[in-house]
């Protein structure tokens, strides 16, 4: 399947969609303190689906080679780079915990993820939580017509590792619409001037994971999803679904809950 390009009549359902995606996670943050469980996080967020109209996409979600994927989105603690799986081990003080959320409204899908530190954490925890973020704009900010993939995976790879983290290679963005994943892949490293040119109407993710270690991951355990450091160093992910439009992006992931920008994003 190639890449697909929406008209204003699909770019509508996915705006609704990936609105609505940020808003479970608006709804989520007053609870993730210290004491409660990623089980108890995820029963908080299915029972918001339900009042929004929305079907979480990863719930039964099994691509081919994985297990049915057992929850309604994923919680990646600390060294867990992604696809973590909710339990019933309490979050504490000083964790990082990344809480990636993707619904499906009318057939179309948003999906998003957000960083958040538990309690008061360290200095390098917040420090990695806070460039990953910065990381994932500095890709965002490259999105307009003409521009290609390339340029947004260097531009996320030179900033993580200018200040000393790596890239995890294994997982990255992805197109998105009517299917949770489609063409393009968005690299979260590359060469400027590589891959496919960006087009109006294009929906894709953004989603650097980013290690504050080496950039090698492994399989942990044997539940067929979660992904961790292979130095157990600890890992950080923000997420953004994005429109290119004639002029240049649009983030349909933003709800009122959505951290601010970082600085260098112009309005």
């Amino acid at each position: 399947m190639g890449i697909t390009i929406k008209d204003q009549q699909e770019i509508q359902g996915m705006r609704t969609a990936c609105r609505l995606a940020a808003e479970v996670l608006d709804h989520l943050t007053p609870f993730i303190k210290p004491g409660i469980t990623t089980r108890e996080i995820d029963r908080i967020a299915a029972e918001y689906m339900k009042k929004q109209g929305t079907t979480s996409a990863t719930l039964g979600y099994q691509p081919a080679g994985y297990p049915p994927y057992p929850a309604s989105l994923c919680t990646s603690v600390n060294h867990v780079v992604c696809h973590g799986i909710p339990n019933d081990k309490p979050l504490k003080k000083g964790d990082i915990v990344n809480v990636d959320v993707t619904v499906i409204k009318d057939g179309w899908y948003g999906d998003t993820s957000r960083m958040f530190v538990i309690g008061e954490a360290s200095i390098a925890a917040k420090r990695l939580v806070q460039l990953t973020y910065e990381a994932m704009w500095h890709g965002i900010v490259q999105v307009k017509p003409g521009v290609r993939l390339g340029d947004i995976g260097w531009a996320i790879q030179k900033f993580a590792e200018s200040n000393g983290f790596s890239v995890v290679r294994e997982f990255c963005g992805h197109g998105i619409g009517r299917n949770f994943h489609e063409e393009p892949q968005v690299l979260h490293y590359g060469k400027p001037g590589t891959l496919e040119e960006l087009v109006p109407g294009m929906t894709f993710t953004i989603e650097p994971m980013i290690n504050a270690g080496r950039r090698d991951v492994k399989e942990f355990g044997n539940d067929g999803w979660t992904i961790v450091t292979k130095d157990h160093s600890l890992s950080a992910q923000w997420e953004h679904t994005v429109l290119v439009t004639e002029s240049g992006y649009e983030v349909l992931t933003l709800s009122e809950g959505s951290p601010t920008p970082p600085p260098f994003v112009k309005a």
